[in-house]
This record gives structure tokens, C-alpha cells and sequence, in this order.
């Protein structure tokens, strides 16, 4: 709903990582510390091999990294996901960058392909953020 790295405004995906260590480093980064809800919850998802596009740093706009993120990298991401053919766009982390996260399709035609393979409460650590 409201854009992030790499979508613009309406234009919808599903931000995920390698690991749940790092999906909680990029939730910390990309949250106010007012705005943790008390509910949480982490999900695994298996996503299928076919349909993954892998990106390398010299594949992304040369300010990938800057902060706020930029338009190009919007745009970049934009492009890709109104591209039938990205189910799953894997990204370096800017925080870990030999880490990994997943850009999830939800539009595309074989994103039933998805599945939920666990889903837990998860009680967030102010000490985090704090």
C-alpha cells in the first residue's frame, strides 16, 4: 500500500528474507518505534525455485543503497514486478549485504505456488530499537 525500496505506492508485493534474523533487522530499520503493533507474527513461506530472478549489486541502480530510498530504486523494482515473468525477485540486503531478501509477486499467475509453512507469534524486543 505504500511503497517501499523497491515498489511504488499501490503497486503490491510482498517484502520477505532469508532468515528470520534478518527479516527482524529490516523491520527495525524500516519502523518507528510508536508504530510496533503488540501482534506479531513471523511466517516461513516456501517459495519455488522456478520463476527466481537473482540480482547482484552491479545488476541494481549505482544508489541502491542511499537512504531514503530513491525513485530509481522504486522505479527498478516497479518494472520488474509489472513484468509477468518475476514471480520472486532475490535482492542483497542493504543491511547485510551476503544476505538475501525475497521481493514476492502476489500478482502473478503462479503465486498460489507459495506456501505457508509455519506461522508463529512473535513478541518483539523494544531493546531492538531502543
Amino acid at each position: 500500500m505504500n511503497g517501499g525500496r523497491w515498489n511504488h505506492q499501490l503497486v503490491p508485493c510482498i517484502y520477505t528474507s532469508e532468515s528470520r534474523a534478518l527479516a527482524i533487522l529490516e523491520y527495525t530499520v524500516n519502523v518507528n518505534i510508536n508504530e510496533i503493533p503488540r501482534a506479531l507474527s513471523i511466517t516461513a513461506i516456501e517459495i519455488p525455485d522456478d520463476g527466481l530472478e537473482q540480482l547482484k549489486p552491479s545488476d541494481l541502480p549505482g544508489d541502491w543503497t542511499q537512504i531514503p530510498a530513491p525513485t530509481s530504486t522504486k522505479d527498478f523494482g516497479t518494472f520488474l514486478l509489472k513484468k509477468a515473468d518475476k514471480l520472486i525477485i532475490k535482492i542483497p540486503s542493504i543491511i547485510v549485504p551476503r544476505e538475501f531478501n525475497y521481493i514476492l509477486n502476489p500478482l502473478h499467475i503462479n503465486s498460489k505456488y507459495f506456501k505457508i509453512l509455519d506461522l508463529e507469534d512473535f513478541i518483539y524486543d523494544l531493546r531492538i530499537k531502543s
